[in-house]
C-alpha cells in the first residue's frame, strides 16, 4: 500500500505533538530553498525578507557555497578539540583577519559567543583582583540569548523574571546615553557588554559618541568592551562588522548567524589582554570548531570578499532605505525609520502581529517582528533592486489589509 503524502495540516500536528511548546509558529511547514524564495508542502513561493533572522545571507541553495560543504561531508565531520583539524585553522585565520582580532574560540551557536564573552570578562577581573571586580554593565532592551548566563546580561524582563535569580553583579544602563554608563561604573567594573546595533530591541544602532565614550571608559577602568556582532555583524551594515563604522574597536567580540550561513556556528574572539584572560580548562565545547561547520564558515568569508558582498549591501542598503521611506510617507500608523545596511525597522503605531501575518500567509513574504510593533527587515544580502520592488509591492498589500 503507498502511504498518501503528508498534508500540511499533519505536519502540523505532528509538529505539535513533539515540540516542547516554547515557540508560537505561523501555520506553514517549509519544506526547501532556492535563492531568495523559500516553498512550502504545497509547493507555494514565498519571497524570504528574513534569511531566518539574518542568518542566510547566501539566500538558499548557492552553488558554491552547497558544494563544498559536501565534499566536506565527504572528508570529515568531527574529530573534537583534542586535535587540531584544518577547516577550524583555515577559518580561524580568516576571521581573524576580516576581523582584526587576535584569537577566535568557535562555538554552536551565538547564545554560547555570548557566554564565552562574559567568561573572558570575569576570568580578567579575576586574574587581577580575585574576583573583587566582577560587575559588568550591560544595556535596558537588549538581547543576548537565552541560556541563564546571556540572558543575565539581557536588559527585558518578559525574558529575564521567569527564570530569576540569575548571576548576580550585572546593572542595566541606557542604550545610547553615555551618563548612565558612567553612572554605573566603578573599580568594580570588569566589562561593558552591548550591541553595536540593537536587533531584538527594536533595530537601533549605537551613536558613534556613545561607543567611543564606551570605549574610552572601559579604557579608563581598565575593563573589557564586549560588542555583540550576532545579528550585525558579518556584513549586514554594509561592513563586515558594524562596530567597524565607528572605529570603537572592542576587547572581546561575539559573532554568529551569518558565519555559517544555515550551519550553526558562532564564535567569540579576542584582542589584546582579553586574548590571553583564559587558560587551557577555562572553556569548551564538544561540538565548536569541528570541520563541517567550520567549513562553511570558511567558505562563507571566502564569498563574502570574492563576490564584494559588504560593497553590494551598502548599494541595496540605500535602495531598501529609500523605499522603506516611501512607505513611511505614505502610511500615518508608520512613526519611524531606522537602521542600517541590510539591517532596517518600520515603528508603527500599532501592533505589526497581523500585517506579518497577512504578508506571509496571503502575500507570501517572509517577515519578522522586533517587539510587537516595529517590523523587522534582515534579507539576504544577496537581493537585488527588483527584490526590494517586489517586496514593497507585497508589503503594502499587506499594510492595507490590516489597517
Amino acid at each position: 500500500m503507498i502511504e498518501q503524502e503528508k498534508t500540511r495540516e499533519t505536519w502540523i500536528a505532528e509538529g505539535e505533538q513533539a515540540f516542547y511548546k516554547t515557540y508560537n509558529r505561523f501555520p506553514v511547514v517549509f519544506q526547501r530553498g532556492q535563492g531568495l524564495y523559500l516553498y512550502d508542502t504545497e509547493d507555494q513561493e514565498y519571497l524570504d525578507f528574513y534569511a531566518g533572522i539574518a542568518v542566510n545571507a547566501l539566500g538558499y541553495g548557492d552553488p558554491e557555497y552547497t558544494e563544498y560543504l559536501k565534499a566536506q561531508a565527504e572528508k570529515l565531520l568531527h574529530v573534537s578539540n583534542y586535535f587540531y583539524n584544518t577547516p577550524s585553522i583555515e577559518a580561524g585565520k580568516k576571521l581573524i583577519a576580516v576581523s582584526g582580532m587576535e584569537k577566535v574560540f568557535f562555538t554552536n551557536s551565538g547564545t554560547e559567543a555570548v557566554e564565552g564573552a562574559i567568561k573572558i570578562a570575569r576570568r580578567y577581573a579575576y586574574n587581577k583582583t580575585g574576583g573583587e571586580n566582577y560587575e559588568i554593565i550591560a544595556m535596558k532592551n537588549s538581547f543576548h540569548g537565552r541560556s541563564t548566563g546571556a540572558l543575565a546580561v539581557t536588559g527585558n524582563d518578559h525574558y529575564r523574571d521567569p527564570f530569576q535569580p540569575l548571576m548576580p553583579g550585572i546593572r542595566f544602563a541606557e542604550f545610547n546615553d553615555l551618563g548612565s554608563v558612567k553612572a554605573l561604573f566603578s573599580e568594580k567594573t570588569c566589562g561593558v557588554i552591548l550591541e553595536t546595533v540593537q536587533g531584538e530591541g527594536g533595530i537601533y544602532p549605537a551613536t558613534r559618541e556613545f561607543l567611543e565614550g564606551i570605549r574610552s571608559l572601559c579604557d579608563q577602568y581598565d575593563a573589557l568592551m564586549i560588542l555583540d556582532e550576532i545579528q550585525c555583524g558579518m556584513g549586514r551594515t554594509g561592513e563586515m562588522f558594524a562596530w567597524q563604522h565607528y572605529g570603537a574597536k572592542p576587547d572581546v567580540m561575539t559573532v554568529a548567524k551569518a558565519l555559517g550561513n544555515g550551519v550553526p556556528v558562532g564564535a567569540f574572539l579576542a584582542r589584546g589582554k582579553a586574548a590571553s584572560a583564559m587558560v587551557p580548562g577555562d572553556h569548551g565545547t564538544t561540538y565548536g570548531g569541528n570541520p563541517f561547520v567550520c567549513a562553511a564558515a570558511s567558505k562563507v568569508l571566502d564569498i563574502f570578499q570574492s563576490r564584494k558582498l559588504t560593497a553590494h549591501v551598502k548599494e541595496m542598503g540605500e535602495y531598501l532605505w529609500q523605499r522603506l521611506e516611501e512607505a513611511a510617507a505614505t502610511y500615518k500608523e508608520i512613526l519611524g525609520h531606522r537602521g542600517m545596511g541590510l539591517m532596517q525597522g518600520l515603528e508603527f503605531s500599532i501592533p505589526v502581529g497581523p500585517i506579518v501575518s497577512n504578508a506571509l500567509l496571503e502575500q507570501k513574504l517572509v517577515l519578522i517582528s522586533a517587539g510587537t510593533n516595529i517590523i523587522r527587515f534582515v534579507p539576504p544580502l544577496v537581493i537585488e533592486k527588483k527584490d526590494v520592488d517586489e517586496m514593497m509591492k507585497r508589503l503594502t498589500r499587506a499594510i492595507e489589509a490590516s489597517l
